[in-house]
């Protein structure tokens, strides 16, 4: 790994956030599997470590929250309960939470879709965020504990949910398949505490961002042999790619990086300078 330069491992890292396998990137670039891997494991410790430091004391003003499935191993009705023990494979959630102006990833958090995890993404969200803040998500009931306890009903947050409402896409004449929801026939808002601004009571900004996550990390694309085999790289991987995002990507609407518009820097960073804190 040593021997590798900075300019070597930012073109791997790019390739892995621009949606190419670990196989593909072997083939390209002439590197084993294995040091992609130790690479990965590696550069998503120090994004973890730049995140926490530098994505703190936000002055957001709106947050919308979501989860995006994948799987690690086998999908959770395919696992035997013990390698679901042993080896954590099954479902894998990412709870993710936006900032829906500057569209920052503020928090994400890959785990269960069960009441501990929402009570982590919520705690891990609030300390990054001074003073009042508008929150919205779907309508799972998690949310409802996790963000009351991380925020305080009516303290710090103003919480409402966005339940879209569905057909039944088996109905006859009704459209939708296998792997996609029925038409969405509504959208009803439960507002749980505060005062939220019914304007932006939305999870689009949150859904648009899962949707790029599954675009670009190979290990989120459906019908594929690309999902990871160790909870450990799906982690990794996924930090990588939010830390990339927040801070090497331009955003097409904002024609700038999330972390620019959230103020945090002026400047365009690129992977080289994430790659250079490693050494």
């Amino acid at each position: 790994m040593n021997k590798m330069s900075i300019e070597g491992r930012a073109r791997i890292i790019r390739g892995l956030v621009e949606g190419n396998s670990i196989a593909s990137l072997v083939r390209m670039n002439g590197v084993a599997k294995t040091t992609i891997l130790r690479l990965i494991r590696d550069f998503a410790d120090v994004c973890q470590k730049f995140h926490d430091a530098k994505v703190r004391n936000l002055n957001t003003k709106r947050i919308q929250m979501d989860e995006v499935w994948a799987f690690v191993g086998a999908k959770e009705r395919n696992t035997s309960p013990e390698k679901k023990k042993a080896l954590k494979w099954g479902d894998a959630w990412t709870w993710t939470a936006i900032d829906a102006d500057s569209k920052l990833m503020i928090a994400w958090k890959v785990g269960p879709r069960h009441a501990g995890t929402a009570n982590e993404i919520a705690r891990d969200t609030a300390w990054r965020i001074n003073g009042r803040v508008q929150v919205t998500a779907d309508g799972l009931h998690s949310y409802v504990s996790g963000v009351g306890n991380a925020f305080g009903v009516d303290d710090r947050s103003d919480f409402a949910q966005c339940v879209k409402l569905y057909a039944d896409c088996h109905a006859p004449g009704v459209s939708g398949g296998k792997y996609s929801p029925g038409e969405c026939t509504g959208v009803e808002i439960k507002v749980k505490w505060g005062n939220p601004d019914p304007e932006h009571i939305s999870t689009s900004f949150v859904e648009r961002a899962n949707l790029t996550v599954r675009m670009g990390v190979r290990r989120y694309t459906r019908l594929t042999n690309g999902h990871s085999k160790k909870i450990e790289n799906h982690v990794a991987m996924t930090t990588i790619f939010f830390t990339c995002y927040n801070w090497c990507r331009i955003h097409q609407t904002l024609r700038e990086t999330p972390a620019m518009a959230a103020g945090l820097t002026t400047e365009l960073m690129d992977v080289e300078d994430l790659m250079a804190l490693m050494d």
